[in-house]
């Protein structure tokens, strides 16, 4: 995606961070080269409605990251294109037990070994689904070709550092997040080489720090941006049961 400079809504936008140019965050992005090729799938309401998605500033810190929007890529031309080319090895960033764990895997098992041999002669491409759990499973099962590629995850990753959004549960991270911890484990089992290991966090505190601060401003100033929503009768409280959720990441059984 290019960086178009088009008026909107009477602002000059970036259409590379999406930002307003006077705060565009491309000029204090150092370009991160990585040998693993990430193509971030990113679903449309995070496209149209997030502002502060960090699937952008992850693929502008990695110069040779492909973004895409949509909910189903079998018929997508870029992606089919990535996943057959003979030259990659792709491969889904998406936790299960058939996943691979990068984290906790020994650096002499044969998984390990089959993958650096694949690696010889073909890229490692990762495809990252950019939508919250409650979209990107619908993402997935949409998709019968990312369903096929091989699955890998990483383990023990620290908390999701995100203060200005409120996580579903222990382990959830942002996209942002997911690549710098996925990062750390291809560089511990020599996969890839973390060249600047600070750069992703610094930028998403720095991104959550700017925004802390504008909600603050507008809120000073009484600015809303939506209209209160008119009050709604008052109905009698009937008793709901609630319904068990799925959980993302399931609970280890007490010992």
């Amino acid at each position: 995606m290019r960086a178009t400079n088009v008026p909107r809504m009477g602002r000059i936008m970036c259409y590379k961070c999406f930002w307003p140019q006077q705060h565009c965050w491309c000029g204090s992005v150092t370009p991160m080269p990585t040998r693993t090729k990430f193509v971030i799938l990113m679903h449309p309401y995070e496209f149209k409605r997030i502002k502060a998605n960090t699937g952008r500033l992850t693929h502008i810190c990695l110069p040779d990251s492909e973004l895409f929007v949509g909910e189903s890529f079998d018929a997508h031309e870029d992606v089919q294109a990535l996943i057959n080319d003979p030259k990659n090895y792709p491969v889904l960033l998406y936790p299960g037990k058939e996943a691979i764990d990068l984290s906790a895997i020994s650096l002499s098992d044969p998984q390990l070994s089959t993958l650096n041999a694949q690696l010889q002669s073909r890229r490692l491409v990762v495809f990252l689904l950019d939508a919250t759990w409650r979209l990107a499973r619908p993402m997935l099962r949409k998709s019968l070709t990312l369903q096929a590629l091989t699955k890998i995850m990483f383990s023990n990753a620290a908390p999701s550092r995100y203060r200005i959004k409120l996580q579903p549960e222990p382990g959830c991270l942002s996209t942002l997040e997911a690549v710098h911890e996925l990062l750390l484990a291809l560089d511990r089992t020599g996969l890839d080489t973390y060249t600047l290991p600070k750069q992703l966090l610094d930028l998403f505190e720095r991104m959550q720090d700017f925004q802390i601060k504008r909600t603050a401003e507008t809120r000073a100033l009484g600015i809303r941006r939506h209209a209160p929503k008119a009050k709604r009768a008052v109905q009698p409280v009937v008793p709901v049961i609630p319904k068990r959720r799925r959980r993302i990441f399931p609970v280890a059984p007490k010992l």
